[in-house]
């Protein structure tokens, strides 16, 4: 077996190990990339951009469609060819991969080792049958796999996950979406806009990654006006039948039904990929996942010169997130024992729906009851939606009572993608209500919708200090 010496072992080639690979070498210091599968990261080979790609299919196909309440026709109906849909995504995605190639390509080869890690102990990794790194650190990015409950697993080559989705060569005809979550919802919606019989199924009422109950609710009636869609759906059976699978559940009007699809599309969540990693022969304490114990601020696991980034630590499995995470234990791993605090961002999440989610700063389950106002806007009469028949949706901005400070935002509506980046810049900049209503509104902007919210928030924290004061000077 062959040894190797290295400063710095990262394994796993994607965003978090090639950024912390990157950081590690900009310190200075030798790093070697460990990566068993194949080169390319989750957002450009099976997430964010071939999805975005199958999105922009469908929204075209919608506009289409649509295109009379505008007064402008379209002759003959709307054909929608799958294997034209699918030959583009599946083409773009490969470009979109191969600028990932490149950049791994532009590694030096002494930095790259192809096999599977194991860890031995703490600095020491087994490479499958070949090669044993003694490294002084090591970064743990080896990112996720998506997760299928045990009812679903016999369903075979019928049951197919976000990844399967983009090697279709065309789209098939009817397909069961299980989980709405952000990939489920994505893809559950595309695929009905582009003609696919769709049905989706979540559990616990759940959907987009919405906390909010008006907000999560207000999504629920929208995308039930165009598609199947039961949040916290009883589904009584699944099993295949040929080359179908039958899915027996209770429909929304509480009737039984029977249905047959050609596929189970399932985007029930993901797991981080730990489990093979002989994390047992390391110090590291575990939580009941599996995954080990870590500050999100330095990456650090316990007191170790481990550290673990991106997808594998299931905090926050978001590409801008592995980035920055993967920077963060490169250079820890880089100065390690002298760890620091790295910057982490406001959070920020989206959904390419439409409309579109958005959860900016705090959302709202992880706020205290009785700490913070609410200022709302509904979009159904907000001017400039109105004028592009995007007037859907509700946003929520949640303000600190105490400080008046911007705390965070839901929303589902139009532009949520460019209105969660401005929330979520105000929240990293901390700044309060008020200092956010001093800022420009053009007109007509669809952001004049959160200038309604904050307002509201303004008033309702003007009565809630003013109650607070009335009770201070109540004698008892």
């Amino acid at each position: 077996m062959k040894t190797l010496h290295t400063d710095i072992a990262v394994i796993g080639a994607g965003t978090a190990g090639l950024a912390a690979y990157r950081a590690a070498r900009a310190a200075g210091k030798r790093a070697l990339l460990i990566e068993g599968g194949p080169y390319g990261t989750t957002c450009a080979r099976v997430g964010c951009m071939p999805s975005k790609l199958l999105i922009a299919a469908a929204e075209a196909a919608h506009q289409a469609a649509h295109a009379e309440a505008f007064g402008v026709h379209v002759s003959g109906d709307i054909a929608v060819d799958g294997a034209e849909v699918m030959a583009r995504v599946k083409r773009e995605r490969d470009r979109f991969v191969g600028f990932v190639l490149e950049g791994v390509e532009n590694i030096p080869a002494q930095d790259k080792l192809r096999g599977y890690a194991r860890f031995v102990s703490d600095t020491v990794l087994r490479v499958d049958d070949h090669t044993e790194v003694h490294a002084s650190r090591v970064v743990i990015a080896t990112g996720s796999r998506p997760s299928v409950p045990p009812p679903l697993r016999d369903l075979g080559d019928r049951l197919v996950l976000n990844d399967d989705v983009f090697e279709w060569n065309d789209l098939p005809a009817r397909v069961a979406v299980f989980g709405p979550g952000v990939i489920g919802l994505e893809l559950g919606q595309a695929l009905a806009r582009l003609g696919v019989d769709v049905r989706v199924f979540g559990v616990s009422g759940s959907l987009g990654g919405i906390s909010d109950p008006a907000v999560r609710q207000s999504a629920r009636r929208i995308f039930q006006r165009e598609f199947y869609l039961d949040p916290d759906a009883r589904v009584l059976d699944t099993r295949r039948v040929g080359d179908e699978v039958e899915v027996r559940y209770v429909a929304l009007d509480n009737s039984e039904r029977t249905e047959r699809f050609d596929y189970a599309l399932v985007a029930t969540g993901r797991r981080p990929n730990v489990d093979g990693l002989g994390l047992e022969h390391t110090t590291l304490a575990l939580n009941a996942q599996g995954v080990p114990a870590f500050d999100r601020d330095t990456l650090q696991a316990g007191d170790s010169p481990i550290f673990i980034a991106g997808d594998a630590n299931a905090d926050a499995p978001l590409l801008h997130e592995a980035a920055d995470e993967g920077r963060i234990a490169g250079e820890n791993a880089a100065r390690f024992p002298d760890v620091r605090k790295g910057l982490r961002r406001a959070p920020l999440a989206v959904v390419f729906s439409d409309p579109q989610i958005a959860v900016a700063g705090a959302a709202h389950a992880r706020l205290a009851p009785g700490t913070f106002v609410t200022g709302e806007v509904d979009f159904g009469d907000q001017g400039r939606s109105r004028v592009m028949l995007k007037n859907r949706g509700l946003l929520h901005v949640y303000a600190d009572i105490a400080t008046g400070r911007f705390l965070g935002a839901e929303m589902i509506g139009p532009s949520a993608e460019h209105i969660g980046h401005l929330l979520a810049w105000a929240v990293q900049q901390e700044l309060t209500v008020a200092r956010m209503l001093e800022m420009p509104f053009y007109h007509p902007v669809v952001e004049e919708g959160l200038r309604t919210a904050l307002r509201d928030a303004a008033g309702k924290l003007a009565q809630a200090r003013a109650a607070l004061r009335e009770e201070e000077e109540t004698p008892a």
